[in-house]
């Protein structure tokens, strides 16, 4: 079985350190970008089953990635995860309103991460919704 690629948008590069140590030893392939600029072009390059998004970033937020990537015939069906320190009720509501599969806090406990993962890619079909 092929490995899953995720793509991570976030500017904190201990946070991505982090999340692409965790990620590789659980077996899936990671990719990054820093903006929002570059996360559609990555998005476009890499081909992610899964994209984990920030919703602030330079360039633009996360918000208007989704947004993008939700109008590009190729990008659209990529299921997306926020993961932010923005947590807010309001910024929670418009994610998972625009189609989040789940709705993150960082720090985020690598147990809930993991089963967020798993539950957008389909890799646990009986899990609940994550947020």
């Amino acid at each position: 079985m092929t490995a899953k690629k995720i793509l991570i948008v976030d500017d904190d590069q201990d946070l991505l350190r982090g999340l692409n140590i965790r990620l590789s030893s659980c077996g899936y392939k990671v990719a990054f970008a820093a903006d929002a600029i570059s996360a559609l072009s990555m998005a476009r390059k890499e081909e992610p089953d899964l994209v984990i998004l920030d919703i602030g970033l330079p360039g633009g937020d996360g918000f208007t990635v989704m947004q993008r990537m939700s109008s590009l015939g190729g990008l659209a069906a990529i299921p997306i995860i926020i993961l932010t320190g923005r947590a807010s009720f309001a910024n929670q509501q418009r994610a998972l309103s625009a189609g989040a599969q789940a709705f993150l806090q960082k720090p985020v406990d690598n147990d809930v991460l993991l089963a967020a993962i798993g539950n957008a890619l389909g890799q646990y079909p009986d899990a609940q919704e994550i947020m």
